[in-house]
């Protein structure tokens, strides 16, 4: 599958759109430019995306504040997420084979179908009332 461009379409403010506007001027790109740019931030940052005046943004610097907040997680949690992981991609290997194992007992039993005569096939012929392809032997 191709990745598709799609189209976004709402309504803002006039003044909202003004200052978009005056912000793709100053940057001296589109106005969908800004959007695409916005976007694909938000994308890349998992939705933790904030615009803030420059001002709040020193001072969260100088008080430690950090946007988007992060946490510290210990490397036990980090290395049994990783096993998992492991574990996870080696069981999807073994489903793999064992589906192509299956394909492959499946073609065998369609090839050796075809070698198969089927005794109720036989006794079938029979009984349709003619003579049987080859003579009966009858002890007695």
């Amino acid at each position: 599958m191709g990745n598709k461009n799609k189209t976004i379409s709402f309504r803002v403010n006039e003044d909202a759109f003004e200052a978009l506007r005056d912000i793709a001027e100053e940057r001296d790109i589109s106005l969908s430019a800004v959007f695409r740019d916005y976007v694909d931030t938000l994308v890349a940052h998992d939705g933790q995306v904030r615009a803030v005046p420059e001002a709040e943004l020193q001072s969260e610097a100088e008080t430690g504040e950090v946007f988007p907040p992060r946490v510290e997680v210990p490397k036990s949690f980090v290395r049994e997420h990783e096993r998992l992981e492991l574990e996870a991609d080696h069981l999807r290997e073994q489903l793999e084979e064992h589906k192509r194992y299956i394909n492959h007992l499946r073609e065998q039993l369609d090839d050796e179908d075809d070698d198969v005569i089927h005794l109720e096939d036989l006794d079938g012929e029979r009984d349709e009332g003619g003579e049987p392809d080859e003579p009966s032997f009858r002890l007695g």
